[in-house]
């Protein structure tokens, strides 16, 4: 009996579909996720540093921070706390100001139109749920700008509103 190239390929087709078919076994459900929720980590840390002197004097407060411990993402939820290594956000106050922000990215904090005076920055680092993890003030003085430093205004030109 001899086989025709068309029932030839056929059947190495078939041969080569069930071998691969039965290659695959039952998923593997003991292997660990690719990140692991941790019982007990050391808690994080909030460093943040002065204000940069040079924007600082002409009123643009640059607060440059880091953390220990913890990763500053966009994450919310109660899933995400359990997600290690710890993620979480910053909850960033003004001068006790009843507003708070969350900062979610590790970019510097940059605070404009701050009138000349003392001030301080509350940050705290929180959890995806918002739960206070620790914190740091940063405070500083934002200087009296200078005639010259006051922007020339010609009076040959009109100032658009």
């Amino acid at each position: 009996m001899s086989l025709a190239p068309g029932n030839l390929l056929a059947l190495a087709l078939g041969v080569f579909f069930c071998t691969a078919v039965c290659g695959q076994g039952v998923a593997d459900t003991d292997s660990p996720p690719a990140i692991l929720p941790l019982e007990s980590e050391t808690a994080p840390t909030l460093i943040a540093y002065p204000p940069l002197a040079e924007p600082l004097a002409r009123g643009v407060v640059i607060i440059q921070y880091r953390t220990e411990h913890a990763r500053i993402m966009p994450v919310f939820g109660k899933t995400a706390v359990e997600v290690s290594p710890r993620l979480g956000h910053l909850h960033v106050t003004v001068d006790d100001w009843k507003g708070t922000w969350a900062h979610t990215s590790e970019d510097p904090i940059i605070l404009v139109g701050l009138t000349p005076g003392t001030h301080k920055v509350l940050l705290e680092v929180a959890d995806p749920t918002h739960k206070i993890l620790t914190s740091t003030t940063v405070s500083f003085i934002v200087p009296q700008k200078k005639p010259a430093d006051v922007p020339h205004i010609d009076n040959d030109h009109a100032v658009k509103p």
